[in-house]
């Protein structure tokens, strides 16, 4: 049985059992890179969010369950705790949600108007899987037949784009805004920090594609690692690569949890060594860095955003009113970071 107790003692071990189990009696839809891939009935596309942490959004989507981009600090690993699997299995063992639309599409029904939904913030909706199942699509499909919600759609793939014509008509019936993570502009280090996604320079060309099709598009430069991307060079790099285009820009420090500070901790063991006992340290007893580490980097992102003139765009989304004020800058990331 996994070990969700101490993680969130409200869930109710009984629809965790029941959620193992279908997991685990679903047939082997394909494999490719070491992967296997299933359907995961469902019985809700929605999850309401409950978070000490103050974020704007009140429901989140996640069409996958895993990820295949397998990046090294992402925090949602605990999430395969809950299909009695190991962290380990987050990369290798990818599940996608069945009936998306059509659940999707009731449960929009009984939202207020104004909603703010998230989706993507636990495994990338648009990861190498969605180009066969769609469900990310189908998903988009759902909102281009209703408005008045706010969704904020968080990616690291180039994929996106296959889906401006939906994005086009969500961003004029809702309040839209798309947020492309690039952690770092260095191809090297991305693509041991991030295996399977888009190289970054990629990621930048899609923003810059998205901006054209007017559809309200930022960078999120998250999470930034302590002695790894959290340097001035490293953060004024991205924030050089995105000033073009972007229509905002914000970043945010590493959040590790426990179950994933054995993969984090083995990458930066491997690549980063003098590093590692200063994150074992770092990260011991808390997965949130330090109110003095967070300040002293918000200060500094705030600095570059400002000499990179980023931020301060007006909302432009298609089909929408483009001379609303500028919204403020965020520091911290608008989602969390996958």
């Amino acid at each position: 049985m996994a070990k969700t107790q101490a993680l969130f003692p409200i869930l109710d071990q009984r629809r965790i059992s029941t959620l193992a189990r279908a997991a685990s009696e679903a047939n082997l839809d394909s494999s490719g890179c070491l992967t296997e891939y299933r359907p995961l009935p469902s019985k809700s596309i929605l999850s309401k969010v409950v978070s000490k942490r103050k974020l704007p959004f009140t429901y989140a989507i996640n069409p996958y369950r895993g990820c295949e981009f397998a990046c090294r600090y992402c925090y949602a690993r605990y999430a395969h705790e809950f299909l009695e699997l190991t962290p380990d299995d987050f990369e290798h063992k990818i599940y996608f949600k069945q009936n998306a639309r059509w659940l999707l599409t009731q449960e929009l029904k009984r939202l207020k108007p104004g909603t703010d939904i998230a989706l993507g913030t636990a495994t990338d909706p648009y990861q190498p899987l969605e180009r066969k199942q769609r469900v990310t699509r189908s998903i988009l499909e759902a909102f281009a037949q209703c408005s008045g919600f706010g969704l904020g759609i968080v990616t690291k793939s180039t994929l996106i784009v296959r889906d401006i014509d939906l994005l086009k008509e969500i961003a004029r019936r809702h309040k839209l805004s798309v947020h492309l993570t690039i952690t770092t502009v260095n191809t090297n280090l991305a693509r041991i920090l991030e295996p399977r996604a888009p190289r970054p320079d990629l990621r930048v060309k899609t923003v810059a594609c998205l901006r054209k099709a007017g559809i309200r598009t930022g960078v999120m430069c998250s999470p930034l690692m302590p002695g790894i991307t959290d340097s001035r060079p490293s953060i004024d790099a991205v924030a050089k690569a995105a000033a073009a285009n972007a229509s905002f820009f914000f970043a945010g420090a590493l959040f590790l949890k426990p179950c994933s500070q054995p993969t984090f901790f083995e990458f930066v063991g491997k690549h980063f060594p003098a590093q590692l006992a200063a994150y074992k340290q770092r990260y011991a007893t808390n997965a949130f860095v330090s109110k003095e580490y967070r300040e002293r980097l918000q200060k500094l992102v705030e600095l570059i955003r400002r000499e990179n003139n980023l931020g301060q765009r007006p909302y432009s989304a298609a089909g929408s009113a483009g001379d609303l004020k500028p919204e403020p800058v965020a520091l911290q990331p608008w989602l969390p970071f996958s």
